[in-house]
């Protein structure tokens, strides 16, 4: 980190930095989302839902829920959808039927195995804590019920990956600059860091009770993919 360089933001910090930023850039986000990912976002979200492979009437939380572009999926496919967010802001914004509600994902108020499926776009990276995170999906999935969680990624090609840190670093705090709020384009490329590894990431979600949880890469590499199921 160079010595002007601000460091991320960690615990109570990070968590009242993200819901702000987050409530801040809400009207916009859809916008943006769109434009930066080519539409590739969408296409990310149809291949979640395909590897979830829950039967119509399914019950699936969706955290992190924003907008409600996950929910409006899984509505299309004959799922049912609850949302949850820590940011008023983005549900404000919604643009679901599915019921909404403000809660902090780490501590779900949820039974447990109360859900068929849960389903989280995007927001790994912006949590204080996964390991409690992980725990959580494994309190209220039931048995047999599924996973799906999109998040940011590197291609692994080294061409794709020095094109992508361009675009991630430099294109997308432009674009989000002129659209939206710039702090918060400037912070998300960054906030990559907070994930760990691809093998670590794996071993925590295998840990917390989804033995066997897989991760792909998605097309061009820029994102991925983590499917489990809940073991009995």
């Amino acid at each position: 980190m160079n010595d002007g360089e601000k460091a991320l933001p960690e615990g109570t910090e990070k968590k009242a930095a993200v819901r702000s930023m987050f409530d801040t850039i809400a009207p916009r986000y859809d916008l943006v989302n769109r434009i930066m990912t080519f539409g590739l976002d969408v296409r990310w979200r149809r291949r979640t839902l395909r590897e979830l492979g829950l039967g119509s009437g399914s019950r699936v939380l969706d955290l992190g829920a924003g907008t409600g572009d996950f929910c409006r999926e899984l509505e299309n496919a004959g799922l049912v959808p609850i949302g949850l967010d820590l940011s008023y802001g983005m549900l404000a914004n919604a643009r679901t039927d599915a019921p909404l509600a403000q809660a902090d994902v780490l501590v779900l108020p949820t039974p447990d195995h109360s859900v068929d499926g849960v389903t989280c776009g995007f927001t790994l990276r912006n949590l204080v804590d996964l390991e409690p995170f992980f725990a959580e999906l494994a309190r209220v999935v039931r048995p047999g019920g599924r996973i799906g969680l999109l998040e940011v990624a590197q291609p692994e090609n080294r061409v794709l990956r020095f094109g992508h840190g361009i675009y991630f670093g430099k294109v997308v705090p432009l674009i989000g600059g002129l659209l939206s709020d710039p702090a918060a384009y400037r912070y998300l490329p960054k906030s990559a860091a907070y994930l760990p590894d691809p093998a670590t990431l794996l071993q925590m979600v295998r840990r917390a009770g989804f033995s066997d949880a897989t991760r792909t890469l998605l097309s061009p590499g820029a994102a991925q993919l983590v499917v489990g199921t809940r073991d009995a």
